[in-house]
């Protein structure tokens, strides 16, 4: 095995070289005298907490940010990659987590940025383009993607396979990966494992970035670990148990990575929000549930089942088309997210980039602003109590107190994602509507995340859980409902409750895969 903290010998030819580089941001040191080195033709796993470097790197390939000292090198020779155009012109292409799409622009123009083909006048050949850009895609599998739809208006997985396929379309020496399956999984998960097989025989380097171990044994071949921007472990994946990867990644062993699900069939409390045949003008045809004080409830199903449909209704983002809500046991019309919040009633969305957080605005301003009425006397916010208020909440959720004065875009996922939830904590929210809240988030800031729901309940609060891990739902969960075809297909609890029956009441017995789409 590869003694921890030292680099794995590279028998075959070299790819990529990184040679003792360094990244700082201010006081906050991302990468620090980082070596590591990537064979050609592998599919090499980063891995690591949000926030160990993993993002950094990519970055300093793609050319967004430069080192601040080390070396590269890329197939043999060293390299200096000062912004994307020079790391495109060594073939180095990059599909981000955070998508790099126009969204009010359509697919055939995504994609066709910002190397179109042009005809001898200098003009793009869109006819041309898009019959080639038509082929490209039915060859990855992407038939029912309509070119002339703007980039908005399709499934966040769409999105992300789109961001995959315009850097397929570059024909790469280098691919990188960045979380590209964070808004994937099931069979498009299986997707992205047979187009990085494919990707390898071309003789194709992947770096692949991913908080799913289950990924990294199915696709890659080699790992490197990063704590705190520090190179911890790297080697074969088969090097490694899952347990010792988490504890490299983390730094500790987590004993219970997971919130024990409680033994209990019979709800806490009263009811505080249901619905009977409720359905929407989107996706939702028919949902009916109790959810009680003190009780997790679990939603899975099929991407576009329906489920985001009833989440956004019970917040008053969705046009409700028939069927009742109720809050507190009494039919309810949330018509809007403010009507929502006084019922006590809180979202914690898919996107939180894009959906749950004001990127350029500080951790204090974003947590206190669904109800900074509160904080409001005399024409004026008293910043102060505003301040006092935030920061016991992100005490509570262990945010980094620099939250409150820093722009949150510079965090990671999983302390954005943790200033997501806070909000509703601020607004003494007691209903939560948590929509996949650990998707792209290691395994240390999960484990803190699960803490955290169950402790809501206990404490009395309701939650509604959708997630697209199908562990999270089992562990955390005291039933689930399984979604399919817009309804409400059956309702999963106790002894029967398992990743098998699960995956079998959304896709049938033939299913194989640990994650729902």
């Amino acid at each position: 095995m590869t003694a921890w903290g030292q680099p794995t010998a590279i028998d075959q030819p070299v790819a990529i070289e990184i040679q003792q580089i360094c990244k700082s941001y201010g006081a906050t040191r991302a990468v620090d005298d980082v070596s590591i080195t990537i064979a050609r033709g592998s599919a090499h796993a980063l891995l690591g907490e949000n926030g160990a470097g993993k993002s950094t790197l990519v970055k300093l390939l793609a050319g967004l940010v430069t080192p601040d000292s080390g070396k590269i090198q890329v197939l043999g020779s060293p390299v200096s990659i000062r912004n994307p155009k020079a790391a495109h012109a060594l073939g180095i292409h990059t599909a981000f987590q955070e998508m790099t799409h126009i969204k009010d622009l359509t697919v055939l123009d995504n994609l066709l940025l910002p190397y179109g083909p042009t005809n001898w006048l200098g003009i793009v050949d869109r006819r041309a383009a898009g019959i080639r850009i038509r082929a490209f895609l039915d060859e990855l599998g992407l038939h029912a993607v309509d070119l002339h739809e703007e980039i908005q208006n399709l499934d966040l997985a769409v999105q992300q396979k789109l961001e995959i396929a315009r850097a397929l379309l570059r024909e790469p020496s280098i691919l990188l990966l960045d979380e590209s399956t964070s808004t994937l999984s099931g069979s498009d998960v299986q997707w992205i494992g047979e187009l990085i097989a494919a990707q390898k025989r071309k003789g194709v380097t992947v770096v692949f970035i991913t908080h799913r171990l289950p990924e990294v044994r199915s696709f890659c071949d080699s790992m490197t670990v990063l704590r705190n921007g520090q190179h911890i472990a790297s080697g074969a994946v088969s090097d490694f148990t899952d347990a010792q990867v988490i504890e490299m990644i983390v730094g500790r062993k987590l004993e219970h990575n997971k919130a024990a699900r409680a033994e209990t069939t019979k709800h806490q409390g009263a009811e505080v929000l249901g619905a009977q045949d409720l359905a929407t003008s989107g996706k939702l045809q028919s949902a009916s549930f109790s959810l009680h004080a003190g009780e997790i409830l679990g939603v899975a199903g099929l991407q576009g089942m329906g489920q985001r449909d009833l989440f956004l209704a019970c917040f008053g983002m969705a046009e409700v088309s028939g069927g009742t809500l109720r809050v507190d046991g009494v039919d309810a019309v949330v018509m809007s997210p403010s009507q929502a919040i006084q019922a006590g009633i809180c979202l914690v969305p898919e996107d939180r980039k894009t959906e749950g957080l004001f990127l350029e605005l500080n951790g204090r301003h974003n947590a206190s602003m669904p109800v900074i009425q509160r904080f409001i006397g005399g024409g004026l916010i008293d910043h102060a109590s505003e301040t006092d208020a935030v920061g016991a909440v992100f005490d509570r959720l262990d945010i980094d107190r620099r939250a409150l004065w820093t722009q949150v875009k510079a965090f990671s996922g999983g302390n954005q994602q943790k200033i997501a939830i806070a909000k509703w904590f601020v607004a003494e929210s007691r209903i939560l509507l948590l929509y996949d809240p650990t998707r792209g988030i290691d395994v240390g800031t999960k484990n803190e995340i699960y803490q955290l729901i169950r402790a809501f309940a206990q404490a009395g609060g309701a939650v509604l859980l959708y997630s697209t891990e199908i562990p999270e739902l089992v562990h955390l969960a005291d039933r689930v409902m399984v979604f399919y075809g817009g309804r409400v297909c059956t309702e999963i609890a106790g002894e029967d409750l398992s990743e098998k029956a699960l995956l079998r009441a959304a896709l049938g017995t033939t299913a194989e895969a640990g994650v729902l789409a």
